[in-house]
């Protein structure tokens, strides 16, 4: 059992995940927290490496199970030797992605099937899940456009995808939504940044009195 809390921050693209983790990290560290923030696919070289493979705007042959694959070998190194160490030592870790985008995108968009994803993932990762899972919520429509408005951000292989796959996304999240609402707990995204924040610090001070 670790001392400490894994909070993951999920949504579709273009729906802040970013801003919020950055706005988490500098609220709790001024409240006294030790707070690690990383992200997936990545968070250490070997995951970085695996990422701009998946994430390549030229690998468009990419097999989904491939693509599933790869997400899941990533997950394992990243965890086995930088999340769970943090854990261990009593850190707040905020990871930008967890086994739910794999879930919503390759499961559920991707057509691979939740339980089969969650299968390969469950090999991946162990008993391992987050302690809290803040969902925002935004419609594929929105977040892309502000893709496009965004200056100097990394546009991937699957920011390419049509409006129909991003739907199919957010599908998948409110699936996952409805069978764990007690871990996944979303969050209107559509809102200012500011509002953004403060959702989700509610969120948190209620379910481990913070803040």
């Amino acid at each position: 059992m670790n001392n400490g809390r894994f909070i993951t921050i999920e949504g579709g693209e273009g729906a802040g995940k970013t801003t919020l983790i950055q706005a988490l990290a500098h609220t709790l560290t001024a409240s006294g927290h030790r707070v690690m923030t990383t992200r997936e696919p990545g968070g250490i070289p070997i995951a970085e490496q695996i990422r701009s493979i998946i994430l390549d705007r030229s690998n468009t042959m990419m097999d989904a199970r491939t693509e599933a694959l790869l997400y899941a070998a990533a997950r394992r190194q990243h965890l086995t030797e930088k999340v769970s160490p943090a854990l261990e030592q009593g850190y707040i870790v905020i990871c930008d992605r967890f086994i739910d985008s794999s879930l919503a995108y390759q499961g559920h968009a991707r057509g691979l099937g939740i339980e089969e994803i969650r299968s390969i993932n469950r090999f991946a990762i162990g008993t391992m899940m987050p302690d809290l899972t803040i969902y925002m919520d935004i419609t594929p429509e929105q977040g892309l456009e502000r893709i496009r408005q965004g200056a100097g951000r990394e546009v991937n292989r699957l920011d390419l995808e049509g409006l129909s796959f991003h739907r199919r996304v957010r599908e998948g999240y409110l699936l996952l939504r409805d069978q764990e609402p007690e871990r996944i707990i979303p969050i209107n995204a559509h809102q200012e940044p500011d509002k953004v924040l403060q959702a989700a610090l509610s969120v948190i001070h209620e379910r481990f009195g913070w803040i």
